[in-house]
């Protein structure tokens, strides 16, 4: 199989050996005399996916908004699905061939599911701008009524 686990590490970094996360997850096998691997941080991705050090290609940046981890978590498994594709194309072995058509589709069920969170998740935060927008409108309406009424409150009872 071409799917590689990996893991973030800390290493010690800095002038007084502060332990510090990788920017990028890597293999044990990478990781090893560089640090620590933080086993809870397991990632599963295609061999593809890792340069020839072992490393994450492209990084997944906690930092970053959830739909654009979202976004890679998709990639990669799509990236791992066509894997399977490929190998079964080469096998020979019906079984083994069906179990890699059967963990393709698994992995793509996979990616369609996290879709449909993905764009879900990107209406409510066009919706969240929309409720601010829609909260300073109100909060520009009621500014404005006010001083309205304070203009009305100015004026002589004659003229009113």
């Amino acid at each position: 199989m071409s799917d590689m686990y990996i893991y973030y590490f800390t290493e010690s970094t800095g002038p007084y050996g502060e332990d510090a996360l990788s920017a990028r997850p890597a293999t044990l096998k990478a990781i090893r005399g560089r640090g620590e691997p933080v086993m809870a941080s397991q990632i599963v991705v295609d061999h593809t996916e890792l340069d020839e050090d072992g490393y994450l290609v492209t990084t997944l940046d906690s930092a970053s908004h959830s739909s654009n981890d979202l976004e890679g978590q998709i990639a990669s498994l799509e990236v791992r699905a066509a894997s399977r594709d490929r190998e079964a194309i080469d096998c020979s072995d019906g079984v083994a061939k069906y179990m890699l058509s059967l963990e393709s589709r698994e992995l793509r069920k996979q990616a369609r599911k996290l879709r449909s969170p993905r764009s879900e998740l990107a209406a409510d935060e066009f919706a969240n701008r929309g409720d601010m927008a829609k909260s300073m409108y109100a909060g520009m309406s009621l500014a404005a009524e006010q001083t309205q009424t304070e203009i009305l409150a100015l004026r002589p009872r004659a003229a009113r």
